[in-house]
């Protein structure tokens, strides 16, 4: 297989290599225009460079821009500002568990990609990546593109994509960045305000000749929060410590206008306390993460396309010590995931109206569990793919396109599989763009589903299958507007319902819904952004708003200055109670309101901000026995020499 996989990658070199055709590139365009282009182009959608409005689909964008005016937020906040994602834990203690809901469905269905390169975990029950591990200071800007996509990226991409690019070198031969950031960290019912949330960061990049480099270092520390809450008030549950370090280091070197290559590692870690689970303390449980990320990227630009080759070795140790309340003694669990991509496609332009983007993608994960209940040793809980897979793009001059494609999922234990997308869209006058999309999906087990203690070799894959139909409007810069309606089948889902064995329910899972944004530029200098995800599902019901509304409105008015207000509500949310009432329970809705203000001291070089979460001490439940966070605030600085 192996072999394989290395042909593959040679015969596409040597194609691009003998398409190359020497010529000298265009002289660059002025920096404004440069900005300008880069706002209008999205990636996700084809994994090359395209024009927005060439794309049938809504691909939610946070820009650089963004970015900056989100200072001291983590990377699960920014998320949380779009309508169509769900986190659930975002606003508890920073050690507990994240939850990412994407269209009803699961953090399994939704693929995250740092650089175009797929991450995971596969000792993780769901192989869900923990975002926890990526700090917002290396981040240049975020893509979300929700729905399936298991055509381009395989499988695990059913429910959407979140593609997550890392800040790049400045062209100049040295440049520093220092940001740090002091805040408190508040139930509803603590008035001490200590500063418990300590944030720092330094960077250095540069550019010599053709040589670039970047590095960063990040460093934070939380306390003051009990993850449990507490039944009864007059109860006083011990605060739950975390602490990380993020590191991350790119090499690069541009050989030419057309080849270039970047080598780049990441190390990140965190240790955290936990509690024992809902409405229940203690001072014995901790765990700690640990994700080392390394790999190598080229892209090699010819006359009539471009290919790219990326490589990544990605190894995640996770353990944790918890109280045993049965022997009385503390268990200890060890899980090592390992995964390991090659991603190589080519993107040939065969007219002004085609373009075949054709690839083959490898991939291999392992698991190795040691843990009281039993263990899983990774030479055997493992399994690889190798996935031919190609996209048709087609722009007709008349507003006509379409997106289509298919690829074949060559599964160890599953064998052969197919998924495809068409995507047509059209649009008129560029004002005014209609679109729609049939997808499938495939999602394997993981190996924790098959091979622990709670696993079955009789598992089925899942297969999803989604419908699209939405429109987008924009007036002159004054109105943007999108809406989209989806609906999504699951068939073989994976559920313990004893909780003894895994296994694939009988029944067919369906989920719908509508995503919408409005974005209006009425008045001089003042933007406001409304969004709203309206989700149905018909089984499976785990903290899933069927509603949920965020609203911000943002000012640069006053001169080098910027001011914003945001609003999210969460409607009510159910939640099926497997080891208490049996039943469901139904957990009220909320809103929060947060401000954020920034000001420039000195133009592209320092600048200060401070931010108001919570602003009206909302109390609330996000996922029931466990705390939630209060009114915070926070002040920062970020100085660039």
């Amino acid at each position: 297989m192996k072999k394989t996989v290395v042909k593959v990658c040679v015969f596409c070199m040597l194609f691009a290599f003998n398409t190359l055709h020497a010529q000298e590139t265009k002289e660059a365009q002025e920096t404004s225009e440069k900005v300008e282009q880069l706002e209008e182009v999205v990636i996700s959608a084809t994994k090359f460079e395209i024009k927005k409005e060439l794309v049938g689909k809504i691909i939610y964008q946070i820009t650089p821009k963004d970015l900056k005016n989100l200072q001291g937020k983590t990377v699960v906040d920014v998320l949380d500002n779009i309508a169509g994602i769900e986190l659930n834990g975002v606003n508890s203690a920073a050690g507990k568990n994240k939850s990412t809901y994407v269209r009803g469905g699961r953090d399994k269905q939704l693929l995250v990609l740092i650089d175009g390169v797929p991450v995971s975990d596969p000792s993780g029950i769901n192989t869900a990546f923990d975002l926890r591990l990526l700090t917002l200071s290396q981040v240049e800007s975020i893509e979300v593109m929700n729905g399936a996509a298991s055509t381009l990226y395989g499988s695990g991409a059913a429910t959407g994509v979140i593609n997550i690019k890392l800040k790049q070198a400045v062209n100049k031969p040295i440049s520093l960045n220092y940001q740090a950031s002091l805040g408190t960290n508040n139930s509803q019912d603590d008035t001490t305000f200590d500063l418990n949330d300590i944030n720092q960061n330094i960077a250095v990049n540069g550019t010599l000749n053709k040589f670039s480099y970047l590095a960063t270092l990040n460093t934070s520390k939380t306390d003051g929060l009990s993850e449990a809450s507490a039944e009864n008030s007059e109860l006083k549950f011990e605060s739950d410590e975390f602490k990380a370090t993020n590191t991350f280091v790119r090499f690069g070197y541009k050989f030419n206008n057309h080849f270039n290559v970047q080598l780049f590692s990441n190390h990140d870690k965190d240790s955290y306390d936990f509690d024992a689970g809902g409405f229940s303390d203690s001072d014995v449980n901790n765990g700690e993460n640990e994700q080392i990320r390394v790999g190598v990227s080229s892209s090699f630009k010819y006359t009539k396309g471009s290919l790219k080759l990326v490589a990544s070795l990605n190894k995640v140790d996770r353990m944790f010590n918890s109280f045993n309340g049965w022997t009385g003694e503390t268990d200890h669990f060890e899980y090592t995931g390992k995964t390991n991509v090659i991603d190589v496609v080519n993107n040939y332009k065969i007219s002004n109206e085609f373009q075949l983007i054709a690839g083959v993608n490898y991939q291999k994960q392992s698991n190795q569990t040691n843990s009281p209940y039993g263990n899983i040793e990774d030479d055997v809980a493992n399994y690889n793919t190798i996935d031919p897979y190609f996209t048709v793009v087609y722009n007709a001059a008349s507003g006509f396109n379409v997106n289509v494609g298919a690829r074949l999922n060559n599964h160890s234990q599953y064998g052969n599989h197919w998924v495809y997308n068409v995507n047509p869209s059209y649009n008129f006058n560029n004002n005014f763009r209609i679109f729609s999309s049939l997808s499938t999906a495939f999602i394997a087990p993981s190996t924790y589903q098959l091979f622990s203690e709670y696993g079955t070799l009789d598992l089925k894959p899942e297969d999803n299958k989604t419908v699209e139909v939405g429109f987008v409007f924009s007036k002159n810069k004054l109105l943007e507007l999108n809406s989209v309606f989806f609906y999504r089948e699951e068939n073989n889902a994976i559920i313990l319902p004893d909780y003894i064995t895994y296994s694939n329910a009988d029944e067919t899972i369906n989920a719908k819904g509508m995503e919408t944004e409005i974005k209006i530029n009425a008045l001089k200098e003042v933007t406001f952004k409304l969004g709203h995800a309206y989700t149905v599902k018909s089984a499976d019901v785990d903290y899933i708003p069927k509603n949920k509304f965020t609203a911000m409105v943002e000012t640069n008015s006053i001169k080098n200055t910027y001011v914003s207000l945001r609003f999210k509500n969460i409607s009510n949310r159910t939640y099926f109670d497997q080891w208490g009432t049996g039943s469901n329970i139904v957990i009220d809705a909320y809103s929060l309101v947060d401000f954020y203000a920034s000001h420039h001291l000195i133009k592209d070089k320092l600048s200060v901000f401070a931010q108001v979460n919570n602003i009206f001490n909302a109390a609330y439940v996000e996922t029931i026995g466990y705390t939630t966070k209060g009114r915070n605030f926070k002040v920062g600085v970020d100085f660039k020499f």
